[in-house]
């Protein structure tokens, strides 16, 4: 797990060395172990054949790097500034592999012609090293690093789809002057570009590191934040950013650098998709919950494998639960405990159905059965306010939920372990959203049903809203129909959809958008802390065959499943309905009252402490005049909405929880 950057010249203009240090210092807490810098002459643009690189490290790491020159002595420094460089690599390293010297990135083959900087992990590394040492190569490292250079020598570009792990990478192949961008199938590694007015491909880990070039200018793209407070999340490849785009999960982007029109055909290519569909024929329900166990317990061990600490969260519901039981069960063979993380809330000053968003009892009742060495955090309403400013620097830009909670619990991770295992996935998998699917029944057509659930996905505030708040741009953005961008997500469907396949549908959906944005967010909180977050539950084999597994395995009352709004104050009823099949195949594992326990995310209660304790700081910040949200948004439209909430007549959680995020981020990139 680190961080990656690079600029690639697609013109006669050179990468401009000045900025490569400080693009990789941008994330030196996504890799806090080592440094790497990699520029390369490749002679593409000058149709020559000869080519050089200077390959170096950082003055910190010279002790870890005894055979490479240090980037700031006046040696490097002359020879970076001598040469005409049009490929840059940097890596920020946190050692989870080989921890050893071995494992020093930017990494090459034996001739020094296949580069490669690389974020993530692989877990079926050593099956594939296997493999590739039948056919001749030989090793020099114990890395997943060196197995993907050398499967990409045997197979080509097509061998990420032997990877079973997350991963993002930029991998330069000199010998055929080619250029490769690549993120793993689900999007749990975050990878980010932008082509600059001189035509220099930027691309980072993080934004943070392309804005540190200043070849970018700080803009706000308005489409994408209509997009952002229509669902609360961004389902295009865009960014707030104007122009920077993130590559979008399962895609990989490939540059010859031999073509000269190289910067008018930057498309990524799609390599995988969510294939959710009902079996051509079910089995009996014994023999999925049987498969289904096989594969959940391959799937977590193979993610223990570590050379350091690992732990894992622990919320007190079930798919936590059963990745610790698992995992605790496999310590405890070499003797050892597993750590274990909860963060609660402090619900002196919460009412409703909130008082329930505490679960470290069960997180507690369960660390006792599984045996874990376990850790908690309280959180309190000032919590918010007093990491905002850090939150929404490492966060980058508004994403899916209110997730300040999650900076918090990795935070409380990080003091113990550098790997975390997280239980994202379980719901979008299983359909562990059932009050959501109601939607996805009796439908008259396809639109019908994308009328209804696009309906449910304005998440912040209804279409009638959006163009009151938006009014000072609505001009800019008067093209964009946020339906459109909404039934976009979706495959093309085949005529005359049965229900269950109306649910495949949602479940798609979820998985392209709602997980991708989760999976962005824990990335950016967990690398904050320099922390690893691993999630289980999508293992390739696991997610292959849960998206076989049948909806009515899923959803336990299909045709009767709860009409409830998640998003109005006092209408969400608790339901066990969903992940049906899950909670029969846990049972063998965690105790009955957590398997069977009605459904409960992981939430601050910020409806009460919105309206209570932090009504000061929501005040100070949204009913400013002179807040910077305000140049985009109408200032007596937005504060209407806010009073709504601040007076108990609507719950605005969420839509006060964006602005507020905005606002910070608006501050911070002074846009």
């Amino acid at each position: 797990m680190c961080g990656i950057v690079g600029a690639l010249s697609l013109s006669r203009q050179s990468v401009n060395v000045d900025y490569i240090k400080p693009m990789a210092d941008k994330i030196a807490h996504r890799g806090p172990d080592d440094a790497g810098y990699l520029c390369f002459h490749t002679g593409a643009r000058h149709n020559k054949k000869v080519s050089f690189y200077q390959n170096l490290t950082d003055a910190k790491f010279k002790n870890v790097d005894d055979m490479l020159p240090v980037i700031e002595s006046n040696s490097a420094q002359r020879e970076l500034h001598a040469h005409d460089y049009d490929l840059y690599m940097g890596h920020r390293r946190l050692s989870i592999l080989d921890v050893s010297y071995a494992g020093h990135q930017p990494m090459s083959d034996l001739s020094k012609n296949i580069w490669i900087a690389y974020n993530g992990e692989i877990y079926n590394f050593k099956a594939l090293r296997a493999e590739l040492e039948k056919y001749g190569h030989r090793f020099k490292s114990d890395t997943d690093t060196e197995v993907i250079i050398y499967a990409y020598i045997e197979w080509g570009i097509e061998c990420i789809n032997k990877f079973n792990g997350m991963f993002a990478f930029s991998l330069y192949d000199n010998f055929k002057k080619k250029f490769y961008l690549v993120r793993d199938r689900y999007g749990i590694k975050p990878l980010y570009y932008h082509l600059t007015n001189d035509n220099t491909l930027l691309y980072a880990s993080e934004i943070k590191s392309i804005l540190e070039y200043k070849a970018y200018t700080p803009q706000v793209d308005k489409e994408a934040l209509l997009e952002y407070f229509t669902f609360q999340n961004i389902f295009t490849n865009k960014t707030l950013h104007k122009d920077i785009h993130i590559l979008e999960a399962g895609h990989f982007l490939e540059i010859d650098l031999l073509d000269p029109h190289a910067h008018t055909t930057l498309k990524p290519r799609q390599y995988w998709d969510w294939d959710f569909s009902e079996p051509e024929q079910v089995k009996d329900e014994r023999e999925y919950i049987e498969e289904l166990d096989r594969l959940f317990k391959q799937a977590v061990e193979r993610q223990l494998v570590a050379d350091v600490p690992v732990g894992s969260y622990l919320s007190g519901g079930m798919d936590s639960g059963s990745i610790t039981a698992i995992a605790s069960n496999h310590f405890q063979q070499q003797n050892h405990f597993l750590k274990t993380f909860t963060v609660g809330f402090d619900l002196s000053s919460a009412s409703g159905m909130e008082l329930t968003y505490d679960e470290r009892a069960k997180a507690e009742y369960m660390s006792y059965k599984f045996k874990t060495e376990h850790y908690e955090m309280v959180l309190k309403s000032g919590d918010m306010e007093r990491c905002m400013h850090d939150f929404a620097y490492h966060l980058e830009e508004p994403r899916v939920g209110q997730s300040y909670p999650n900076y918090y619990a990795a935070k409380l991770a990080s003091r113990f372990v550098k790997v975390v295992l997280s239980g994202a996935g379980g719901d979008e998998l299983f359909a562990g959203y059932p009050w959501r699917y109601y939607r996805a029944t009796n439908n008259r057509d396809f639109d019908d049903y994308i009328d209804k659930y696009y309906s449910f996905w304005q998440r912040l505030i209804p279409n009638k809203e959006i163009h009151n708040v938006f009014s000072p741009i609505l001009e800019d953005v008067k093209h964009v129909w946020t339906r459109d961008i909404f039934a976009g997500v979706f495959k093309t469907p085949t005529i005359g959809q049965s229900p269950e396949e109306y649910i495949n549908h949602s479940l798609y959906f979820e998985a392209k958008t709602f997980l991708h944005g989760l999976l962005v967010v824990d990335d950016k909180l967990s690398m904050a802390h320099s922390l690893e977050t691993r999630v289980p539950f999508l293992d390739n084999d696991l997610v292959d065959f849960a998206q076989k597994i049948p909806a009515k395995m899923k959803l336990r009352n299909l045709d009767h499943v709860k009409k409830m709004n998640e998003n109005e104050v006092g209408k969400l009823q608790k339901t066990n309905d969903g992940k049906d099949i899950l909670r029969k195949t846990m049972s063998r594992y965690i105790p009955e009252d957590i398997h069977k326990a009605v459904k409960q995310g992981f939430s601050s209660p910020d409806n009460s402490w919105f309206k209570g304790e932090s009504i000061e700081f929501v005040k100070t910040r949204l009913l400013n005049p002179n807040a910077h949200i305000y140049q985009y948004i109408d200032p007596d439209a937005t504060q209407k909405l806010v009073k709504e909430h601040i007076y108990g007549e609507k719950n605005r959680r969420l839509f006060i929880w964006s602005l507020l995020n905005f606002e910070e981020w608006c501050d911070l990139y002074a846009i």
